[in-house]
């Protein structure tokens, strides 16, 4: 009796057992089917963010590195600095050129005052030269006359001929040293000219130099937070090199879904799609798509395949489709940048 009691208290359970696991199966073939019929889907996804390198705009030996790895940072913080000896050098001797081009100024304004006392002392002498070539010039006319009224002799007319060239060579000699002066005043105001930019130019370059001093301090240039360090003090750093990469908290995060190009025939722009992250499995994240790539993801490898050759086997390229998460920050913030996710478009 107790072995026929056993017996169909077994098979009792057997029975209800398989009811359970057949209804299990068949829920769970509904829930399946029912996403298929109402999603498209794929497990080919990433959450996606902007990594902004930094880097170092001069180059030099880190003196020392303020962050550590995946530090949380504010806007101005200071990452590193580099050593400034060699800059503060350069700045020296702009500042030292600068200086010696500003002390021109005194030594051409006394060359500028000399040659405008001579301009003014040539200028006498030239009046001097003119009433000397007049007063001539009036001797020699009247001597003229004399000779042909035959009042005077020739030796005599030709000495005050002589004289009205000696006189008036004296006077083109004086007013050609007049040219002379005032055309080195020119000059000078061409030199002072050429001083002026000469000036502009050093104070540019000193101007440089301080940049440069400023930028040996490197600092965050917004709120996020820092990957993975990859420099250590005492290291030689070119100008352009990236010294880190930085997370904007500011900046929003998407996903990115490789659909299979069988699946993207009713995908629009604004469609709504859910996200599991398998970080967080218990939870969804909403988003909607945002854009569809113009291209395969295949076409972006270095040797995108070549169908022309006529000898392919036929693959299913992949679309990758950027989806915009419309969650908020708050619910966001834990979500981290290659994370894998499943994707659920809702079909319309």
């Amino acid at each position: 009796m107790n072995k026929n009691r056993a017996d169909k208290i077994i098979v009792t359970l057997t029975k209800w057992f398989g009811i359970a696991l057949f209804t299990v199966i068949i829920i769970w073939g509904a829930i399946y089917f029912l996403k298929g019929y109402r999603y498209e889907q794929t497990n080919d996804a990433q959450i996606d963010a902007y990594l902004s390198p930094v880097n170092a705009k001069v180059g030099g030996y880190i003196r020392k590195i303020y962050y550590k790895d995946n530090q949380q940072v504010q806007k101005g913080d200071t990452l590193a600095v580099i050593e400034l000896d060699e800059y503060g050098l350069k700045r020296n001797a702009a500042s030292a050129e600068l200086m010696s081009s500003h002390t021109k100024f005194p030594i051409l304004a006394a060359n500028e005052e000399t040659q405008i006392k001579s301009i003014e002392v040539i200028k006498a002498q030239l009046s001097g030269a003119k009433a000397r070539l007049n007063q001539q010039q009036r001797e020699f006319d009247r001597y003229k006359n004399l000779l042909a009224d035959e009042s005077t002799t020739q030796q005599k007319f030709e000495n005050v001929s002589m004289s009205l060239s000696i006189t008036q060579s004296d006077y083109d000699q004086t007013k050609a040293s007049l040219q002379v002066a005032e055309s080195k005043l020119n000059d000078i105001s061409a030199q002072r000219n050429a001083i002026e930019a000469e000036i502009k130019i050093k104070e540019a370059l000193l101007e440089r130099q301080e940049l440069d001093i400023k930028y040996t301090v490197i600092t965050a240039p917004f709120d996020g937070q820092i990957g993975k360090k990859t420099i250590q003090e005492g290291q030689l750093i070119q100008p352009g090199q990236t010294l880190a990469f930085l997370v904007n908290k500011a900046e929003e995060k998407w996903a990115m879904a490789n659909f299979k190009e069988t699946q993207i025939s009713h995908f629009k722009i604004g469609q709504r799609v859910s996200i599991e992250v398998d970080a967080f499995p218990n939870e969804k994240f909403s988003g909607v798509i945002e854009s569809l790539s113009p291209t395969t993801g295949s076409r972006y490898s270095l040797l995108p395949p070549d169908n022309a050759t006529g000898n392919f086997v036929k693959i299913i390229q992949r679309i990758p489709v950027r989806i915009k998460l419309t969650d908020t920050p708050e619910k966001l913030v834990k979500l981290s940048a290659g994370m894998n996710a499943n994707v659920y478009v809702l079909k319309d």
